[in-house]
C-alpha cells in the first residue's frame, strides 16, 4: 500500500509539473481500436487521469506504470517492448555490419584488407539527366570527366536539403560506370550507420535488385523485408508507423530490374501486405506512394537513368572516382599496408607516387577505383611473393578482376537471352583487342567499333542490348583519347587488358572463319533436331549462297568438316601462342614481369646495370601468349565457368598436345635470358605439372644474366625447374641483383647445377649465408663456382669459409675483385687449406699486396688438390711476380699466375675482366677505377715484355691501347 501511495503522490506531482489539456492514456489488456493498437483514454483533469490509474493499480496489486519521459506515464509492457525494438535494432546492426564486412577471397588475396584501414571514398557530384547523356556523347563511350561546375557531396550529404529553403531529398539517384565505386559508397555508408557514425537514419535497409529480379513470384515488402532480415520480424509494424524514425530503403543496380511507371502497366499501391512483383513494388515506392516517409537510394548504371522518370527523383549523383593523384596514392598506401618502417616498401611506395605525379598513363588508369585495385594485385604479386606463398598466376589476377567486377551478370535484364556479360565482353571488345595486336595497334576509331561489333548484322533486340552495353561497361575498358585536327579515338585504359581480352577472345574460340561458325552451328543443330535439313539449311543460307547449298549433303558432310576444322583451329591457337611469344622483334625487350613493374613504378626501378638492349618504341604485347597460356590453367577455367565462359577439358588437351609440339622446337635453340625468362613464365601460367615437365627437361642450362631477380621470379623458375630433377649443366646468374630470399627460393635449382655464376650480384651478408648453405648441403652437386665481382667483407668470409673448407663437390673456385685485401686472405686461408677437393682458385685483382702473396703461396703450396692460383691484377711488383714464379715451379708445388698472360689458359679471364670494367667503368668509384685500369696497363706491359712470339705481342698491344683509352676517359670524368 505504502508503494502505491508513493507511486500516486509521484504521478500527481508530474501531472501537476506537465499540466497537460489532454493527456491519452494507453490502457492495460486494451483492444486494437485505436491508431496505435491501443484503447485510449482522454483526460482533460489530473482527476480524471488518476482514477482510472488507481481502478488499474488496484487490479494488478502492484506498480504498473513508470515515469515518461514525454507523458511522464508508461506501461511496463512498453519498457519490454522499447527493450525488443532495441534489441532488433542493434541485432539488425551487427548481421548487417558482418555482412557487408564479409569480402570475397578476390578481394581478400593481396594486401592487408580491413574497411576502416583502405577505404578511400571516390568523388560524388550533383548531376542531372542532361549531364549524363552529354557524358556519352563521344563515341558512345562514357567519358571520364572531372565535376568542374557539380557541387562535390559526401556520401552522409545526398540527403541533405539542396538550400536553406529546401526540403531535404527523399529520393536520390547514384549512377556511374561500372568500376566507378557505386558499391563501395554504399556499403561505406551502411557501415557508418552499423557503427553510429551516420545519425541521419534510424534503420536502414538494403536490397540487391539482382536478387529481386531472380524471383518468379509476387511478394509483398513485408515478406521481402522478413524473409531477407529475420530479426526484425517482431517490430516491422513500428516500422512503418514512424515510430522507430527515420527509414532508408537502399536498392543497388537498379538496371536488373525492368521499371515501368506507366500507370497501366503498374498500378498503385499503398498496402505494404499486398503481394506485388519486385518491380511494381519499386516503383510504387519511387513513386512515394507506398511508405511516403521512407526515403530511397537507388544505384544504378548510366543507360538507366532515364528508366526512372525526374519527377520521382529529388537528387542525381554522379561518381566520378578518384579524381586526384592524392587519392589514387592514399588507396595504394592504405590498401598495401605498407610500414613506413620499411626501406624497401617505402621506396617501392615514392616511385609509385612520382609515376604518379607525371601524370602518366598509369594516372590515367587510376581514375577508375576498380583499376586502383588491379594495380595493388600486380604490385603484390610482383614485390611481396614469399616461397611459401599458395599458387597463383598472373592471368589469375585479371580473372579474380573480372570476377569481382561482373559476377553473375548479364547483357541486358529486359532480354530473353541471358547473355553473360563477359562473355559478350569476350566477343566484342575482346575481338577489337585481338585485331589491335595484330596490326600492333593501340587506338581504334568508331569504324573499328562499328566493324568489330558488326553493326550490320544486328537486330533491334541486339542493338538495344550494344547501346547498354557501350554507356555501361564500354567505358570500363576504353577511354577517348584528344586528338589535335582528326576523328576522335579509342585506347585501352590498361594496356594489360587489351591483351588479356584478346587472349580470352582467342582461347574461347571466338576467332572464327565463316565455315567454322557455320560448322558449330550445324553440328549444334543437328544434335538438338535430330538432322533437321530444314533448320540447318536455314543457318548456312546466311552465309553460303542458297543454290550452292542445293547441291551439296551437308547433313552428312558438315560435322565430320566440321570435327577437322575444330581440331585445326585448336592447333592454331597453339601456334599463335608460341609466334606471338618468340616474335623476332622482341627479343631486345625487357622480360614481361619487368615491363610490368616498369609501366607501374616507371624506369626508375633499375639501380643496377641495365639490361644491354634497349626497348623498341612499337608495342610488343608480350602479355598475350602469357594470358593465353594462364587461360588454360584450371584455376581460371573454374573462374570462368562462373562468368559464363567454358572452356572444356578436351579442349585443353588438344591445345596442349599441338604446343608440345611447337615448344619442343623451340627450346632447342639458345634464347636470350629475358626470352628464357618469359618461356619460364609462360610455363608457370599454365600450372601444368606434367606438360612443364615435358618441356623443361630440354633444359640443359639457363642463362639468365641480366634478368633482375625478384623473389616473385625465382619462385616462377623453382616451381618449373622443379618438376623435374634432371641435371643442368650451367646456370648463369650474372648481373641478376640476388637477394637472400632469391637465394634461398632457387637452392633446390642451384644444388642441381654443375657450373653455377653468380658473379656481380652485389651479394650482402644474408645471400653469403645462403651460399654457405648450399655448399654445406650433402646433395649439392656444383663443380664450378664463380662468385667474381660480390664484395667479401671479413664477416662473408667468416660465413662462407667452413662451408669452403667441407665442400666435397666444388673443384674450381673464382672469388676474383671481392675485394678480400691482406685480412681476408690471411682469414681464408685455413679454410682453404682444410678443404680437399679444390683444384683452381681465382683471387686475382683483390688489392692483395706482395707480401700477403707470397704468404698465401707458401702456406697452401702443398695443398693436395690444388693445381692453379689466379694473383695477376694485384699489387705485386715486377720482382714479386718473378718470386711467385719460382715458387710455383718448386716440385709438387701448386701453379701460381702472377701475369695476366700466364699459361694457356688465362686468356678467357683476361678479356672477360676487359669486358666488366668496360660495362662497369660509369658505375664505381672514378679514382679506383682509374687505379685499377692502371693496374691492367702495367700487367699488359709486363706481360708484353716477357712474351716472345710477335703475334701475341700485337695483340696485347691492341688491348693495351683499349685500356690506355677507356682510362683516359675516366680520368676525363667521361
Amino acid at each position: 500500500m505504502q508503494c502505491r501511495k508513493n507511486l500516486l503522490i509521484r504521478l500527481k506531482w508530474t501531472l501537476i509539473e506537465y499540466k497537460p489539456s489532454s493527456i491519452v492514456v494507453p490502457l492495460p489488456g486494451a483492444r486494437n481500436t485505436g491508431s496505435a493498437g491501443v484503447r485510449c483514454f482522454r483526460a482533460r483533469n489530473s482527476k480524471q487521469l488518476i482514477r482510472p490509474l488507481t481502478r488499474s493499480l488496484c487490479r494488478f496489486g502492484r506498480p504498473g506504470f513508470l515515469q515518461c519521459p514525454r507523458y511522464g506515464i508508461q506501461h511496463s509492457r512498453s519498457l519490454s517492448t522499447g527493450a525488443t525494438q532495441v534489441d532488433s535494432i542493434e541485432q539488425h546492426r551487427k548481421r548487417l555490419r558482418d555482412w557487408f564486412s564479409h569480402m570475397p577471397n578476390e578481394e581478400m588475396r593481396f594486401g592487408s584488407f580491413s574497411v576502416d584501414n583502405w577505404h578511400i571514398d571516390p568523388v560524388i557530384a550533383e548531376s542531372s539527366p542532361k549531364e549524363n547523356r552529354e557524358l556519352t556523347s563521344r563515341l558512345g563511350v562514357y567519358s571520364h570527366i572531372e565535376p568542374e561546375k557539380s557541387r562535390v557531396l559526401k556520401a552522409n550529404q545526398m540527403f541533405a536539403s539542396l538550400s536553406d529553403t529546401s526540403a531535404p531529398a527523399k529520393n536520390v539517384l547514384l549512377y556511374g560506370m561500372v568500376g566507378m565505386g557505386k558499391s563501395t559508397v554504399v556499403n561505406k555508408l551502411i557501415l557508418d550507420w552499423c557503427d553510429g557514425r551516420l545519425d541521419q537514419f534510424d534503420i536502414i535497409l538494403p536490397f540487391s535488385c539482382e536478387d529481386l529480379s531472380s524471383q518468379n513470384q509476387s511478394t509483398s515488402l513485408n515478406k521481402l523485408i522478413v524473409r531477407k532480415y529475420t530479426q526484425l520480424r517482431s517490430i516491422l509494424p513500428q516500422i512503418w508507423s514512424g515510430k522507430l524514425g527515420k527509414v532508408l530503403l537502399v536498392f543497388s543496380d537498379l538496371e536488373q530490374l525492368k521499371l515501368d511507371f506507366r500507370l497501366s502497366k503498374t498500378e498503385l499501391c499503398n498496402d505494404p501486405n499486398e503481394p506485388l512483383p519486385p518491380s511494381s513494388l519499386l516503383v510504387n515506392l519511387l513513386r512515394n506512394y507506398l511508405i511516403p516517409d521512407a526515403n530511397i537510394l537507388a544505384t544504378t548504371r548510366p543507360s538507366a537513368v532515364d528508366s526512372v522518370p525526374s519527377r520521382y527523383v529529388d537528387r542525381y549523383v554522379r561518381i566520378c572516382g578518384f579524381t586526384d593523384v592524392e587519392q589514387q596514392h592514399l588507396y595504394f598506401r592504405r590498401r598495401l599496408n605498407l610500414s613506413p618502417y620499411d626501406t624497401a616498401s617505402e621506396n617501392l611506395m615514392n616511385m609509385l607516387y612520382r609515376n604518379l605525379q607525371r601524370q602518366s598513363q598509369l594516372t590515367a588508369d587510376c581514375f577508375l577505383p576498380s583499376y586502383c585495385w588491379i594495380i595493388c594485385a600486380n604490385l603484390h604479386f610482383l614485390h611481396f611473393t614469399t616461397a611459401d606463398m599458395p599458387i597463383q598466376n598472373l592471368t589469375g589476377l585479371y580473372s579474380s578482376f573480372l570476377t569481382l567486377s561482373f559476377s553473375g551478370q548479364i547483357v541486358d535484364a529486359s532480354s530473353q537471352q541471358n547473355i553473360s556479360i563477359v562473355r559478350y565482353i569476350a566477343k566484342t571488345v575482346g575481338k577489337l583487342a585481338y585485331e589491335g595486336i595484330e596490326k600492333k595497334k593501340m587506338l581504334f576509331s568508331e569504324e573499328d567499333l562499328q566493324n568489330c561489333f558488326e553493326l550490320h548484322t544486328k537486330t533491334e533486340e541486339e542493338l538495344n542490348q550494344l547501346t547498354a552495353f557501350q554507356t555501361d561497361v564500354l567505358g570500363f575498358f576504353m577511354s577517348p583519347t584528344a586528338q589535335h585536327h582528326s576523328e576522335p579515338l579509342l585506347r585501352f585504359t590498361v594496356p594489360a587488358m587489351q591483351e588479356y581480352l584478346a587472349a580470352l577472345y582467342v582461347v574461347l574460340g571466338e576467332k572464327k572463319t565463316v565455315l567454322e561458325r557455320v560448322g558449330n552451328m550445324v553440328s549444334e543443330t543437328i544434335g538438338k533436331a535430330s538432322e533437321d535439313v530444314t533448320a540447318i539449311l536455314a543457318i548456312v543460307s546466311k552465309f553460303v549462297p542458297f543454290r550452292i547449298i542445293t547441291l551439296l549433303r551437308l547433313v552428312n558432310i558438315f560435322p565430320r568438316i566440321f570435327r577437322k576444322i575444330n581440331t585445326k583451329s585448336k592447333k592454331g591457337i597453339a601456334n599463335t601462342m608460341v609466334f606471338e611469344m618468340f616474335k623476332e622483334d622482341d627479343e631486345l625487350n625487357n622480360d614481361v614481369l619487368e615491363q610490368i613493374n616498369e609501366s607501374i613504378l616507371g624506369k626508375e626501378v633499375w639501380v643496377s646495370s641495365p639490361p644491354t638492349g634497349d626497348r623498341t618504341s612499337t608495342q610488343c604485347f608480350e602479355l598475350f601468349p602469357m594470358f593465353m597460356a594462364g587461360l588454360l590453367a584450371q584455376s581460371n577455367r573454374l573462374l570462368l565457368e562462373k562468368l559464363g565462359c567454358t572452356i572444356k577439358n578436351v579442349t585443353v588437351r588438344e591445345i596442349s598436345n599441338s604446343l608440345k609440339k611447337h615448344l619442343s622446337k623451340v627450346t632447342i635453340e639458345k634464347l636470350p635470358p629475358s626470352e628464357l625468362m618469359d618461356l619460364l613464365l609462360f610455363l608457370y601460367e599454365l600450372q601444368n605439372e606434367v606438360f612443364a615437365r615435358e618441356i623443361c627437361k630440354a633444359f640443359q642450362s639457363l642463362t639468365l644474366s641480366q634478368v633482375k631477380m625478384t623473389t616473385l621470379k625465382c619462385f616462377v623458375i623453382a616451381s618449373i625447374m622443379n618438376t623435374s630433377d634432371h641435371p643442368i649443366d650451367v646456370m648463369n646468374l650474372s648481373l641478376c641483383n640476388l637477394s637472400e630470399d632469391c637465394l634461398k627460393i632457387l637452392r633446390p635449382v642451384l644444388l642441381r647445377c654443375k657450373n653455377l655464376n653468380l658473379q656481380f650480384n652485389n651479394l650482402g651478408l644474408g645471400a653469403w649465408q645462403e651460399v654457405s648453405h648450399l655448399l654445406q648441403d650433402p646433395n649439392c652437386t656444383v663443380q664450378n663456382l664463380w662468385l667474381c665481382d660480390n664484395v667479401l667483407s671479413e664477416a662473408a668470409v667468416n660465413c662462407i669459409g667452413p662451408a669452403i673448407a667441407r665442400n666435397s663437390s666444388v673443384t674450381q673456385l673464382s672469388l676474383l675483385h671481392t675485394s678480400l685485401g691482406d685480412q681476408g686472405v690471411k682469414v681464408l686461408t685455413p679454410y682453404i687449406q682444410e678443404n680437399a677437393r679444390l683444384k683452381d682458385l681465382n683471387l686475382a685483382s683483390n688489392d692483395i699486396s706482395e707480401e700477403a702473396a707470397i704468404t698465401f703461396v707458401e702456406m697452401i703450396k702443398k695443398h693436395p688438390t690444388l693445381e692453379t692460383l689466379h694473383l695477376y691484377l694485384n699489387e705485386i711488383s715486377d720482382s714479386g711476380k718473378k718470386e711467385l714464379h719460382t715458387l710455383s715451379r718448386e716440385q709438387d708445388g701448386v701453379k701460381v699466375l702472377a701475369s695476366i698472360t700466364d699459361g694457356s689458359n688465362i686468356s678467357a679471364y683476361w678479356t672477360l675482366i676487359l669486358k666488366n670494367v668496360t660495362r662497369n667503368a660509369t658505375n664505381r668509384d672514378q679514382e679506383r677505377m682509374a687505379n685499377y685500369l692502371t693496374l691492367f696497363q702495367n700487367e699488359l706491359k709486363f706481360s708484353r715484355q716477357q712474351i716472345r712470339n710477335p703475334w701475341k705481342k700485337l695483340r696485347l698491344l691492341r688491348v693495351e691501347r683499349r685500356v690506355e683509352k677507356l682510362l683516359r676517359n675516366v680520368q676525363q670524368g667521361k
